[in-house]
């Protein structure tokens, strides 16, 4: 989302998507090889009814890429995995299950990218299964050859502001958690993305969580990310395992979540990215993108 100019300077709150790809999870894929002996057991055991039942709990977006973007969202959480026995050595999203192929998404976000050329997204991608040094080179120069001239080489946080970033023509910025990052000029160290989590299915301690990691943020030169994501347990997935992530746990949550979210403000011992799942509900990319403008309100208040 486009800012006014007096925002220009500042490095702008916004929106995200936990297991961004998840969208595109595939029933018909193998079990990701990163899930334990209990699950590719119950799923050797129960076959496509074990798959559906897992879909439920895994896909924590229902928007593509395009449509998450043309809504506003703009960090995008990336898990890459190889599948086994594949002698194309391919890469693709995963989470429990398999979804699209890494490049058929990178596309799809560089296309959008190209019809705007003044909009950054941040690519974070955090979790790597069965990916050997090959398939890291593989994927460097694919993000070379999708993205280009697009791609924003590291330098300290603290400059990447809007500004920065349309006199330069950069629009996407790569985190990387992997020592890859340390050889490529456009990995930015996984280090400079950190994005604590919570691990509760309580709504209190993820807000008290939360507000802890923001209080406790001070300028470490680098990138922020809150999770406001509740991670279900298994007696929670066994008590609404038909029903799913969102019925169970997320829309439930959703008024105390938001309620923090319009809370709280921008700046570098503020909030910074904000990501949630299922990101077209209450309001959720509206509230990040108008905590911006309290920088203004902000400014307002010391010139006084």
């Amino acid at each position: 989302m486009i800012m006014g100019n007096e925002l220009l300077d500042l490095q702008p709150v916004s929106a995200g998507s936990h297991d961004s790809f998840s969208f595109y999870i595939d029933e018909a894929s193998p079990v990701g090889p990163e899930q334990p002996e209990t699950v590719q057991n119950f799923v050797s055991v129960f076959g496509t009814v074990a798959k559906k039942l897992m879909r439920k709990w895994l896909a924590t977006q229902t928007m593509n890429f395009i449509s998450q973007m043309e809504a506003g969202i703009r960090f995008f959480d990336l898990r890459i995995s190889t599948k086994p026995r594949d002698p194309d050595n391919e890469l693709f999203f995963a989470h429990g299950l398999f979804s699209a192929t890494v490049r058929e998404g990178l596309e799809q976000i560089s296309s959008f990218l190209s019809a705007h050329a003044r909009e950054v997204v941040f690519l974070d991608f955090n979790h790597f299964y069965g990916v050997q040094n090959l398939h890291h080179e593989k994927l460097v120069a694919m993000l070379r050859e999708v993205f280009g001239d697009k791609l924003c080489p590291v330098v300290f946080a603290q400059e990447v502001t809007l500004q920065y970033l349309w006199e330069k023509e950069y629009q996407v910025l790569v985190f990387y958690h992997h020592p890859m990052a340390l050889e490529v000029p456009f990995l930015w160290p996984g280090q400079m993305m950190p994005a604590p989590w919570a691990n509760t299915t309580d709504p209190e301690k993820l807000v008290q969580f939360l507000q802890a990691s923001v209080t406790d943020r001070r300028r470490k030169g680098s990138f922020f990310v809150s999770q406001v994501v509740l991670t279900p347990k298994a007696s929670t997935v066994m008590k609404g395992v038909a029903s799913g992530l969102r019925e169970t746990i997320t829309e439930r949550a959703l008024p105390g979540m938001m309620q923090w979210i319009r809370s709280q403000r921008p700046g570098e011992s503020g909030i910074n990215i904000i990501t949630a799942d299922f990101v077209e509900l209450g309001e959720f990319i509206s509230a990040v993108i108008t905590l911006n403008y309290h920088h203004l309100d902000d400014d307002d208040d010391d010139a006084t």
